[in-house]
């Protein structure tokens, strides 16, 4: 049984405020990170550790700690990556990612998206197994997916576009953003696509449906796409917005808008 005063923690604001604790459980894998400061308190080869005891896999240990320490300069987002490929690397188990990809520790299912991408080459096939990753219910899986899959997506955008564009009649909200995220123009410490600097109309597909979007959380996705492509061709995303301000008078159009052009009308 998890502590009451565990499950309804407030997430700390710096490393130096998080409840050892809260760190113990992080590092077992039976709790999930609240924040960003939980995410990089958690030691991932001592959570390792116990999830290889868990799977019978603890001589698999070895591969990934070599991995791990073989890195120049690891980081947090690095030590996940290079775990998630790790675990890729040594096994193609479906059942064993069966329960990664369920495990209550959203740091194990970052490991398991990665794991899982590299195996699939076919864009539909690698979007079809990325699906539940982009619907999971921790914002850091959500993020991660988007590193795990939008550098292969770029490479055959056509077909990309094409499928995440029917991801926007989704009813998950989640899967609706990754539709637009992951494939921003610039995006957050992701790769850009210069295709989309070039010729953000090719994105239209996925935008149009979603340009009054009830979700704030696609909302913020949209808004942010148009402002990468502004930074390129500031005149398409200016008519865009000036077509979409006839077309719906709502407050999300609006909000989208103001987002979208806040580079600029600086």
């Amino acid at each position: 049984m998890i502590p009451e005063h565990i499950i309804n923690r407030k997430g700390a604001r710096s490393l130096k405020d998080i409840d050892p604790e809260v760190v113990t459980y992080l590092n077992k894998g039976l709790i999930e990170t609240r924040n960003l400061m939980e995410w990089l308190a958690t030691d991932q080869l001592a959570l390792l550790k116990h999830v290889l005891t868990e799977l019978g896999k603890d001589a698999w240990y070895s591969d990934f700690e070599i991995a791990v320490n073989a890195q120049k300069r690891p980081t947090a987002n690095s030590n996940t990556k290079v775990i998630g490929e790790t675990f890729g690397v040594l096994t193609s188990n479906v059942n064993l990612y069966g329960s990664l990809k369920t495990h209550t520790s959203d740091l194990v299912r970052c490991w398991s998206c990665w794991a899982e991408s590299i195996h699939h080459d076919n864009t539909g096939d690698l979007l079809d197994v990325m699906k539940p990753y982009a619907a999971d219910t921790h914002f850091g899986v959500r993020e991660v997916v988007i590193f795990a899959s939008k550098e292969r997506l770029a490479q055959d955008l056509e077909t990309s576009i094409s499928i995440l564009s029917t991801w926007t009649g989704y009813s998950d909200e989640n899967l609706r953003r990754f539709a637009v995220e992951a494939l921003r123009p610039i995006g957050v410490w992701t790769k850009k696509i210069s295709a989309f600097q070039e010729n953000p109309e090719l994105g239209t597909s996925i935008l149009e449906p979603l340009k009054s979007d009830p979700s704030k959380y696609v909302r913020d996705s949209v808004g942010n796409w148009l402002n990468d492509a502004s930074k390129s061709q500031p005149e398409w995303v200016k008519s865009l917005c000036e077509r979409w301000e006839k077309e719906s008078t709502s407050k999300a159009t609006s909000y989208i808008i103001k987002k979208g052009l806040r580079t600029i009308l600086k």
